[in-house]
């Protein structure tokens, strides 16, 4: 009988050991051959030119755009509905975020909100587009213009944080092969994973060359030729001052055989979302999220729902009685501009209504790779046990 359902599960039992056993017998566990393999077998799925492992997906946003230019005192659109990653990166760069609102339904920028921002701030030229759960922000739209054609009419560069997002489609291209730059991540819960980790992709060998320098000190070269190479090849210079970025081999072994089975993993989760709708959509107390893609597009990394008005108890409440049952949920996000940091250095912000509406009532139930019919059936009960 199931009695306990976590949040999410890591499943390692592919070839993740024989990897990292691999690495540990090459005597070289930092960056090296299989993190170049990482990188190449990462582009060619989502069908990117280039791909560069870093330590972290906040690593591939701060050097996505600083490659883009981003400098201090510059202004960049990002949605307040996404982790503080997402904002923080702009701080890096001492430029100030200009928060921007979602469509309630599938809790991303649409369209029209990125038109009414440009309106309203018309001096901002990037945007940090963030995909939310695996589905994917308007990037191309077939009935009108898409965040794409606005950004390039309004000479917008995009940095998308896709950190939900693998695999995810819009039509027949994959996030990572679509916009200027995208980043990926490889944390503990995410669609695949490497523990820590983090991908940026991206068409343009301007950027790519740019990136690689800086996520290793600004070194001109793949510095650990000179440790793993048979030539007395020692030399290297510093081009820029650049951080501390790179993604171990350690770290990419287990990343290498997470990606054989994401497809695998993903329909998996998708099974799993598909029963929640299914046996949730007779509870009025709850909105359950929208999908106006395929199913089969959506990465299904989480599965937000949101207690609307018709709910007797609120959120909080909600999330105690899942966890006195041993279900374990997760709260995807407070708004960034609800932080301590963000409300001090920049006041209160308005006009994000649903934003702050999804914010009061959403709770992210248990969605992993596997779960059993049991496990499924017994949150979709307690469930309608607390709110019918």
């Amino acid at each position: 009988m199931i009695n306990k359902v976590p949040f999410c599960k890591v499943v390692c039992d592919g070839n993740e050991l024989k990897y990292i056993t691999e690495v540990i017998e090459s005597g070289w566990l930092t960056t090296a051959s299989k993190t170049a393999t990482f990188e190449k077998l990462f582009a060619d799925y989502v069908d990117a030119t280039y791909a560069c492992a870093v330590n972290s997906c906040t690593a591939a946003l701060h050097l996505g755009l600083e490659a883009l230019g981003v400098k201090r005192g510059d202004k960049v659109f990002v949605p307040s509905l996404t982790f503080t990653a997402s904002a923080e990166v702009i701080r890096y760069m001492g430029a100030d975020p200009v928060f921007l609102d979602i469509c309630y339904d599938t809790k991303v920028i649409t369209a029209d909100i990125l038109d009414a921002a440009i309106n309203e701030h018309p001096d901002v030229k990037h945007l940090i587009l963030v995909h939310y759960g695996g589905y994917p922000a308007p990037l191309l739209d077939d009935e009108s213009e898409g965040i794409i054609g606005i950004c390039k009419r309004n000479e917008i560069k995009i940095l998308e944080d896709a950190a939900h997002a693998f695999p995810t489609k819009i039509g027949e291209k994959y996030i990572g092969s679509i916009g200027d730059i995208t980043c990926f991540s490889f944390y503990a819960n995410k669609t695949i994973t490497s523990g820590e980790g983090g991908m940026l992709t991206t068409n343009d060998s301007e950027i790519f060359n740019r990136v690689k320098t800086m996520r290793l000190h600004g070194i001109n070269r793949d510095v650990w030729d000179r440790f793993t190479s048979d030539k007395p090849s020692w030399e290297y210079d510093v081009v820029a001052p650049g951080f501390k970025y790179n993604m171990p081999d350690l770290t990419a072994a287990i990343g290498l055989a997470q990606l054989e089975r994401a497809e695998e993993y993903r329909k998996s989760r998708q099974e799993s979302a598909e029963y929640y709708f299914r046996h949730l959509s007779s509870v009025d107390a709850i909105d359950l999220p929208v999908v106006n893609i395929p199913n089969e597009n959506h990465a299904w990394h989480l599965f937000a729902i949101v207690l609307n008005d018709k709910s007797m108890i609120s959120r909080n409440l909600f999330i105690e009685k899942l966890s006195e049952k041993g279900i374990g949920t997760s709260v995807h996000y407070k708004p960034v501009h609800l932080m301590t940091y963000y409300k001090q250095k920049y006041g209160g912000v308005s006009d994000l209504s649903n934003t702050e509406k999804v914010w009061k009532g959403t709770v992210s139930l248990p969605l992993f790779p596997f779960m059993k019919e049991e496990e499924l059936a017994y949150v979709c009960d307690v469930i309608k046990d607390i709110l019918v």
